[in-house]
């Protein structure tokens, strides 16, 4: 696997700390919405988080989309629900799980997640499999440093994510329109991917709950619905995890779920994207744009078939 080191990465696609900085302030400043106000009272602030190399230089989408649109079905099927109805998420106490395949399994405190390495501000594109993207200064750090703490087994080949089921908060876990707990799945050298975090906050501060605090996976290269969010457990396993739109639908939602425009979803096309905030659709990029630093993941397979 190519990791991708700072020195690898194109001056075109770092933006200088300055610039940065003061376009994450304008922006935070006309997003038209406080993030105080999305945010419990009860959630902690982070520690101070440094840019990364890893960033794209493309504009911001602005807090009020980013917090106000989300794809988050335990508090609702259509995208303005989870910002209504995610407030009454319960984030403080919360532990995460990570066993299955590893030496060391442990239940980590989120306070303690958060001082196992430095924070990184990383402004990654989202893709979602309905036809919008944004661009979102996530907060977090990466997966691979998680995961070493439990010290995998070789015989570990897959990651499965587990996310929390609060029954008395989450407005749609008491339906069946899909198994919960919600789960998701990742290869273990994409999990392990130097552009794979674990996100603990966006727009310099912690997660809004509909954005899935206080713990939520990011994997750039692949459509939105494979980030889970809430997450509570990671099993490390031999087997690919079948996950929850897997089950659901799985004509629909294959496991790579890898952003590719030139595989249509069953009932639309993903060719194209609208940004969210802009008029006109632009063209889909393979892997997100990310392909220079992921394409070599999947070299020989059939990406139509492994979709």
């Amino acid at each position: 696997m190519l990791i991708r080191r700072p020195a690898d990465i194109a001056p075109s696609e770092i933006t200088p700390h300055a610039l940065f900085r003061r376009r994450r302030e304008f922006l935070r400043l006309s997003a038209g919405v406080a993030l105080a106000g999305l945010v419990p009272a009860s959630q902690a602030k982070l520690p101070p988080a440094r840019p990364s190399l890893y960033s794209t230089d493309e504009t911001l989408t602005p807090l009020r989309h980013v917090a106000g649109y989300n794809n988050f079905t335990e508090f609702g099927f259509d995208k303005e629900s989870p910002s209504r109805n995610a407030p009454a998420l319960r984030v403080r106490p919360w532990t995460l799980t990570i066993d299955g395949l590893v030496r060391q399994p442990k239940t980590l405190d989120i306070e303690d997640i958060l001082k196992l390495a430095p924070l990184e501000e990383r402004i990654y594109r989202l893709r979602c499999v309905e036809g919008w993207s944004m661009v979102i200064p996530w907060i977090g750090l990466p997966m691979a440093t998680l995961l070493k703490q439990v010290e995998p087994l070789g015989s570990a080949r897959y990651v499965e994510f587990v996310s929390a089921v609060q029954p008395d908060t989450m407005t749609t876990v008491h339906s069946r329109v899909l198994d919960w707990p919600y789960l998701e799945g990742l290869r273990m050298d994409e999990a392990m991917h130097p552009l794979t975090i674990m996100a603990v906050g966006l727009y310099g501060d912690v997660l809004p709950n509909q954005n899935g605090a206080p713990l939520r996976l990011v994997v750039p290269w692949k459509y939105g619905f494979k980030s889970g969010k809430s997450i509570v457990r990671i099993r490390l396993v031999d087997q690919e995890p079948q996950t929850t739109w897997m089950r659901t639908a799985p004509d629909e939602y294959g496991f790579y779920s890898n952003v590719n425009p030139d595989v249509d979803h069953r009932r639309w096309s993903q060719g194209s994207e609208r940004r969210i905030g802009d008029f006109f659709k632009r063209k889909t990029l393979m892997f997100n744009g990310y392909a220079d630093q992921v394409g070599q993941l999947y070299t020989g397979m059939d990406l139509r078939r492994h979709f």
